[in-house]
This record gives structure tokens, sequence and C-alpha cells, in this order.
């Protein structure tokens, strides 16, 4: 009997988020190791949804329900956040998106104590405290294994423009990186990061899969930090590349555009080649350092082109599909973006220039994201 649970059909592309999302000392502003104290205040709150601990003690993750709409999760989503700011506000701590805190030093975190937690804070030593970090993870619903398997390859061309999209990490330890994406040198430490290997039947990645366990590597799939990975028992491909944005609004935005772009690929299953892997590391790391100024290769197509009109073309791509999925205003506001190079390292950056704090760009971040009914 296999130990890689059975993968659950899901019939329709469901789509829902999980964001990883900083807890802020209203003092300094430097992070809280609040969350067992706000977790267990926010636990006596009816919320939909689900708020749960991470590695460490000053970051939680908030979870939505399955939806099949881009308005019915950013409906959630904001509701979510209002519920989770206000008992912030009791807690006196604030909350905010990003993808790293840009001043926390990684030394003075400290490890939640869950079985799974300590695991990997003893597997991997001072990496685990190094990953406080705060990504958004986004799960696609699947038919089947197969597809799963097909939507893992075929994101593969795609994932960059997410990084830059979603970039909201430009500060880290205190200084500016020059990227705009630096919370995934973090995540590239880690030995399982990376991409799922080249297996295209679910038969396949089962016997992957065993082989993995019996060799003592891995222990489940949660062990693999791969840029995107099959999650069967949820039955979805779950996108694990961006940056947590600066606001929920952002976070539904790139879910829908996830789910519009499945759909496409779904659709027409342009064919899969293994070519795409030959720049995808150097396309995401330039996502990660030039944001949407990037360039990427096209390994197909045998060509340079800027990635911002590599994303407007894919916009162009999916309109039908933004009609069918009731998701035209999220792609509207993805080209808006892109056609204004604004992504949450362009606020950081513009706000750290304007306060000249980071302390103050912290607390700016955290009023943004906690605003009601605010877009940005």
């Amino acid at each position: 009997m296999s130990n890689l649970p059975p993968f659950k059909p899901n019939p329709s592309l469901t789509v829902g988020v999980e964001l990883e999302l900083q807890l802020i000392n209203l003092q300094d502003f430097n992070l809280a190791m609040e969350a067992e104290d706000y977790l267990r205040r926010l636990s006596e709150v009816p919320h939909p949804g689900e708020v749960k601990p991470e590695i460490t003690r000053a970051m939680v993750e908030l979870n939505s329900s399955i939806h099949i709409s881009y308005k019915s999760l950013l409906a959630e989503l904001r509701h979510l956040r209002d519920i989770v700011a206000e008992e912030a506000r009791k807690t006196h701590i604030g909350i905010c998106g990003g993808g790293t805190h840009p001043f926390q030093k990684w030394k003075y975190q400290r490890i939640f104590q869950t079985e799974r937690f300590a695991s990997i804070s003893e597997q991997y030593g001072y990496l685990a405290k190094q990953f406080t970090v705060f990504g958004q993870h986004i799960h696609i619903g699947c038919p089947n294994g197969n597809d799963a398997l097909y939507l893992c390859h075929a994101f593969v061309r795609y994932l960059p423009q997410f990084v830059a999209l979603a970039a909201a990490s430009p500060f880290s330890q205190g200084v500016d990186t020059a990227f705009d994406c630096s919370r995934l040198a973090v995540v590239n430490a880690f030995p399982l990061s990376g991409t799922p290997p080249w297996l295209q039947e679910w038969d396949e990645f089962e016997a992957y899969y065993e082989r993995m366990i019996e060799l003592g590597i891995i222990q489940s799939l949660k062990d693999f930090y791969w840029d995107i990975r099959p999650k069967p028992e949820f039955g979805t491909v779950e996108l694990r590349i961006c940056d947590t944005p600066l606001t929920v609004e952002k976070a539904a935005e790139l879910a829908a555009y996830a789910q519009m772009l499945a759909s496409w690929l779904l659709t027409e299953r342009p064919p899969l080649s293994r070519d795409l892997y030959l720049s995808y590391l150097m396309n995401r790391f330039r996502a990660a350092r030039y944001g949407l100024e990037g360039v990427v290769v096209d390994p197909i197509q045998h060509e340079h082109r800027p990635l911002a009109e590599d994303i407007l073309l894919t916009c162009d791509l999916l309109k039908s599909h933004a009609t069918a999925l009731n998701s035209s205003d999220a792609l509207f506001f993805i080209r808006e973006a892109v056609h204004e190079r604004k992504n949450g390292a362009n606020w950081l950056r513009k706000n750290y220039a304007s306060l000249q704090s980071l302390s103050d760009t912290v607390r700016a971040q955290t009023e943004l994201w906690m605003r009601q009914d605010e877009k940005g």
C-alpha cells in the first residue's frame, strides 16, 4: 500500500490560498513573538478559514476556505482580514504582509514548539530560524493526478511571472538587498527546494515518492519545498513561489491569475518540453532580482523578452477564461500593475525613500494590511 495519499479528484478549478503573516510589535515595529497568545485569543472568535502557527513565534498562517470564484475568495479574505486585524489590535500587536521583515535578525527568533517544527529545527539548524520569511501559497483544484503533474511542469514557464508580480521583500536584515524578492534566497538554501522531478504519470510519481521514503530522505510531501507541487489529499496543485503580498486584495488577484492560467493550460494543453527547465532557474533569478523590470529567456521560441511584456501577452491569452471564471476584474488589476511596474517591492522602496526609516516603513505596511476595504 502506497504511503502517498490517493489523489482526490477535483472536477472544478477550485482556488484557495495560504498567507504567512508577520506579527509586529507596535512600539519598535520589529517582529513580535506573540503567536501563541494571539492564536489563543483568535480561537475564541468565530471566523472563516483557519489561522494557525508557523515555524517561528512571530508569524502565523492564514488559510482561506475553498472557492470557485475570485469574488467569493476576495470577500472571504477581506472578512478574515478584518477579524484577524481586530483581534491583533486587542492583543496590542500589528499584522502585515510582505515576504520578509525589513530589519528583524533571524538569530533572535524562537521556534514555535510543535513536533514538526522541532524536527525541522533539529534537521536544518540555523536555516529553521532564517525561515522567518513569508509566502503566499495558491491551491488550484485538478481533476486527477496526471493533470496535476501536467500543471506542475506547464506552470514552470509562468512561475517567474508570479515571482515578479508578488515580489514584496526588497529589504532583509536591515539592508536593501537590490532584489525585489529576497525571500527566495532563503528558500533556495533547503536541499529539497526547486522543482518536481520530470515525471508525467501519477504512478511514476508514486514510485518516486515511495523511493524517497525508503531512502529516508523525506517523511511526507511536506518535506519537498518545491516552487510548485501536487497536493493529492486536497486534489490540487500548490504554487509556493509568491511572497506574501502587502494586501489581501493582491493575494486574491494572484490566486485568480493562477486559476485562469490553469484553466487555459488544461483547455489548450500546450505540449510539455523539458527544455522549459533550461532557462527556469535564470528566469526565476531575474524575476526575483529585477521584478517587473526583468528579462526572461523563452527556450522554446529562442528569444529574450521583457517579463512585463510576457505577462501582458499571457493576459491576452486568458481573457475568455477570466470571463468564464468571473475574474475579469482580477485580470484588469494584474494588467494595471504591470503597465505601471508596481509590485510590493516598489511600494516598500517608495515608502522608505519618503520616510527614511525602516521602522516607519513597517508601520506603513502594517497600516496598509490592517486597513479595511483598501486595495493595494
